[in-house]
């Protein structure tokens, strides 16, 4: 079976997408109130549950304390699939990140040094700084404290028909299955 499950913060706003049976743990260790469920059930000996389409957190879940994991995602996230030179919205398969100091300048692959760029840009700017290729940065790089949430790698006509009301408030940037 391939059923997701679309879980919201206590205030009912987006959290993360997770797989069916990690809902189920959820509901069985009652960390989650299902709030939409899907006509498919799964069953024990002893108990019978439907799989969860849209639940619930009961508890708002604390901010990581490590900070946000460098990678090309959350650099792109951070952006907001946007290239940084010219400003344009673009998905993610269109847009890959850039070194502000090109390595070959010394350069080194950290949140400070990266921004995301659209391929034409980056080959423009060719192995030089910004100020060397005569191009402009719309934001200077920066390490994010979090990440706004988001919703990629599944385009939102894919998501379940019940999640639709659930989303309608956030900004659509696709759907992330964890």
């Amino acid at each position: 079976m391939q059923f997701h499950t679309l879980l919201l913060t206590p205030w009912m706003t987006p959290h993360r997408i997770v797989c069916w049976q990690d809902a189920i743990c959820k509901l069985i260790e009652d960390e989650i109130e299902v709030l939409e469920a899907y006509a498919e059930t799964v069953s024990s000996p002893s108990v019978t549950f439907q799989i969860p389409c849209v639940a619930r957190l009961k508890k708002a879940v604390p901010p990581s304390k490590k900070g946000v994991k460098f990678s090309r995602i959350n650099v792109l996230t951070r952006d907001s699939f946007q290239c940084q030179y010219c400003g344009k919205r673009l998905p993610r398969k269109e847009l890959n990140y850039d070194h502000v100091v090109p390595r070959n300048q010394g350069g080194r692959t950290v949140w400070e040094n990266i921004v995301t760029s659209c391929y034409p840009c980056n080959s423009r700017k060719a192995g030089r700084t910004p100020i060397q290729a005569r191009m402009k940065l719309l934001r200077e790089p920066y390490r994010p404290k979090t990440l706004p949430l988001t919703m990629p790698a599944v385009p939102i006509s894919k998501a379940p028909e019940v999640w639709m009301p659930y989303l309608t408030a956030v900004p659509h940037l696709g759907l992330a299955f964890s």
